[in-house]
């Protein structure tokens, strides 16, 4: 049960990490159409980016640790 709520939080995590990302990517390229949150605020994109990539770093390496 433990790997699969691991393989559950590096999943969500990577999704939430590819939407942040690419509202910051897009809306600095100034593309605001394509932003999933119509680049409203670039400090959020970016901590919550980073947030998301520690979350799915920290998934994998429990992940690697149950085996």
């Amino acid at each position: 049960m433990q790997k699969v709520l691991c393989i559950i939080a590096m999943t969500i995590s990577s999704i939430v990490f590819l939407l942040f990302a690419a509202d910051l990517v897009f809306g600095m390229l100034g593309m605001k159409s394509l932003t999933p949150f119509r680049y409203a605020n670039s400090m959020i994109d970016i901590v919550f980016a980073i947030c998301a990539g520690v979350i799915a770093v920290l998934s994998w390496f429990t992940y690697k640790q149950q085996r």
